[in-house]
């Protein structure tokens, strides 16, 4: 049986406080025996014996509240706890039929994926800074969750890392804490590595507490593909966070447009020129 420091300063307190419960029992008993002795100093002796046994009470009492409350804290401070190893087990091998030899195919090339470089804040970004406040060393923030709805107290409704189409927006949830107001704060969404929406600002959001970046477009935009959130504070990566997007968005549908009818213009019709008459040749005068 194996006792530990938390198990043995339980136990003490326990035994502390009976011990006060005894020692008042029986200074108790002792006061109300020395009342009904009539020798004086017998009566005085066993009245001081009852409140000795009360004081003797008091100090168990008082160890026992201290040694529940700090004594484990002053125990590690003497004991620094060390790590036990752990046993490793061995592993029992079974032997197996041995095959015959075959000809070895020549090893052929295998391509070795390149090292992921560490995301920088785009130089178009980096431009826009405005903020002179220096982000705190010790900030802390958790992991990106995904969802397309939140709650009222800013959590994620069926959170998850793969939505489907039609979509209109995505929004990464965060706890943060130790941030300063006023650090300069950028967050660029990228889609198969292409950035389809950067923004900067200085931080507003307090020291701590909950946070949201939403990413929202038409319905049309979201294709699908591998969709990356990447956050920076000052010029330095914070966090990314990855979910994806399947299923064929939604097509804009076709706006009619309306064409004008040319009114036909009236044409009309020349009128009858009048026939000339024949005019008379005057008369001779007798």
């Amino acid at each position: 049986m194996r006792i530990d420091v938390h198990t043995t300063i339980i136990m003490l307190s326990i035994l502390a406080a009976f011990a006060a419960f005894w020692a008042i029992s029986s200074a108790l008993k002792a006061i109300r025996s020395s009342r009904k002795i009539p020798f004086y100093f017998k009566r005085r002796h066993l009245f001081e014996k009852g409140v000795a046994l009360l004081l003797v009470a008091g100090l168990f009492g008082g160890f026992a509240y201290t040694n529940l409350r700090w004594g484990e804290r002053l125990a590690y401070q003497v004991f620094p706890p060390s790590l036990t190893p752990s046993l490793t087990p061995t592993i029992t091998l079974t032997p197996t039929i041995t095959l015959t030899p075959t000809i070895t195919l020549t090893p052929t090339l295998t391509y070795t994926p390149s090292v992921t470089n560490t995301p920088s804040i785009p130089e178009a970004l980096a431009t826009q800074f405005v903020s002179l406040v220096t982000p705190n060393p010790n900030l802390v923030f958790s992991s990106l969750v995904f969802a397309t709805e939140a709650d009222e107290n800013f959590q994620p409704i069926e959170p998850g890392k793969v939505f489907e189409n039609p979509l209109l927006k995505v929004i990464g949830f965060y706890s943060y804490n130790n941030m300063d107001q006023g650090t300069q704060w950028s967050e660029v969404w990228l889609r198969d590595g292409q950035i389809i929406q950067q923004t900067t600002s200085k931080w507003e959001g307090g020291s701590g507490g909950y946070g949201l970046a939403t990413l929202e477009m038409p319905a049309e935009d979201w294709l699908p593909g591998a969709y990356e959130l990447q956050l920076f504070v000052g010029e330095e990566w914070l966090m990314s966070g990855y979910f994806s997007v399947v299923g064929t968005p939604p097509q804009p549908s076709a706006t009619p447009t309306l064409t004008s009818t040319p009114t036909p213009t009236r044409t009309l019709i020349p009128s009858i020129t009048p026939i000339p008459t024949r005019t008379m040749p005057p008369t001779s005068t007798p």
